[in-house]
């Protein structure tokens, strides 16, 4: 429990973090693997670079400090951030780790505005706060290792089959290298990959949705391969995948996670809405909606470039075929003219709130989307201009959380 004196002086800096949450966080991240560099076998690196990652840190800060009287209110983040940490393998001796860094950036940030008392009461917040993320923590590495099939840390598998979707994607199919039975998981869920590229210094994480239905004896990711541009630095580890691993090869897995999934037990339509490689989560949903409950309306939309970057297209249309509880739709921002003159698109340019009207059930309907930020922004726009209530909407970011606002 905080003191009333420690909630009020952590109160008052809500307008400070709002203003310079993100330097302290890009701060905090600079001192961090300045002084504990073997942290870099854990974070991404990318994210680093683009911001994202000191951006998501300074949101979850912000959002502890306004409701630091009532954490309560912020546990579907913590479990969010929670399920991210038991992936990649956080442990609670790190804690302590992170606690004194931070304290120092908001120290070096602020200058003479954090005075004593103030940092005091943050250390005393932060202690509170980490004891939260540790307890819920350790309960899901005693759920990950004591399931069926689970395990602790990362476990080897084979890439038993590689499989092109389309000229950015690419599917694996993973077994466990011992034979034994794996862990199952809940559609939307994703797997943390684990592999130690040649010539690099540290090992290297990502996270990858798992693309296929549950219940069976592999996995399968579905990854895009991010290629260097002029704005952003391509993806190691997805370009490594894509070149370098092979059928045969192996990586190492950590157990599913992640707390962006399908609610089984929910009958209602179902609208499942993706842009690029936001489909593998929607798939290992409609995979299952089609096993589980044949009876369910499902509405399948999917945006991308064009037929070219369009994958798992002609698995998804035969599933349509011959599943009448299944509508397909596909949304193409700059077909080719072959996609012209086939007629292989239902929608040229980007997804709208008038188009969404046409050809779901609307606010009868419960809605999944997943896909690049921008993408995300416009569906989460429409839907409000749809009037579909909050709690039927659900989505996740890839990469570090971030803001549809």
């Amino acid at each position: 429990m905080l003191s009333e004196q420690t909630i009020k002086v952590i109160k008052s800096t809500v307008p400070v973090l709002e203003v310079h949450g993100t330097a302290i966080t890009k701060r905090f991240y600079q001192m961090l693997f300045s002084n504990h560099p073997e942290l870099l076998n854990v974070f991404n690196h990318i994210n680093q670079k683009q911001g994202r990652q000191p951006a998501a840190l300074a949101n979850a800060v912000y959002a502890a400090a306004a409701n630091i009287d009532n954490l309560g209110q912020i546990l579907p983040v913590v479990k969010q951030i929670a399920h991210k940490h038991r992936s990649l393998g956080i442990t609670a001796d790190q804690y302590p780790i992170v606690g004194e860094n931070l304290l120092a950036a908001i120290k070096d940030v602020l200058g003479d505005a954090a005075s004593d008392e103030i940092i005091q009461a943050w250390a005393e917040a932060y202690g509170v706060i980490a004891q939260v993320f540790i307890d819920v923590e350790a309960e899901m590495y005693k759920e990950a290792e004591q399931q069926p099939g689970g395990w602790k840390g990362f476990r080897s598998f084979i890439v038993k089959r590689k499989e092109v979707e389309s000229d950015v994607i690419t599917s694996f199919y993973l077994y466990p290298e011992d034979g034994q039975p794996i862990a199952d998981f809940t559609p939307g869920q994703y797997i943390t990959v684990k592999v130690k590229i040649p010539g690099e210094e540290y090992t290297h994480l990502r996270q990858y949705s798992l693309s296929d239905k549950p219940g069976q004896s592999h996995y399968r990711i579905s990854v895009k391969r991010e290629d260097d541009g002029e704005q952003k630095p391509g993806g190691k580890v997805s370009q490594y995948l894509h070149n370098s691993i092979n059928e045969g090869d192996t990586i190492e897995l950590s157990a599913p996670a992640g707390d962006f999934t399908l609610d089984l037990n929910d009958h209602r339509p179902v609208v499942l809405i993706s842009g690029g490689v936001g489909l593998t989560p929607m798939v290992s949903m409609l995979n299952t909606i089609v096993e589980t409950t044949p009876e369910r309306s499902v509405t399948f939309i999917h945006a991308a470039r064009n037929s070219e970057v369009h994958a798992m297209k002609k698995a998804i249309s035969e599933l349509a075929e011959d599943k009448s509880q299944v509508k397909v739709y596909w949304c193409y921002s700059e077909p080719t003219a072959e996609d012209v003159r086939n007629k292989s698109f239902d929608k040229e340019g980007f997804i709208t709130a008038d188009w969404l009207q046409e050809i779901t059930p609307g606010t009868d309907a419960v809605y999944y989307f997943c896909g690049p930020v921008p993408f995300m922004k416009e569906v989460n726009s429409a839907l409000r201009a749809l009037q579909v209530p909050a709690d039927q909407v659900h989505y996740e970011f890839f990469g570090p959380a971030g803001s549809l606002e």
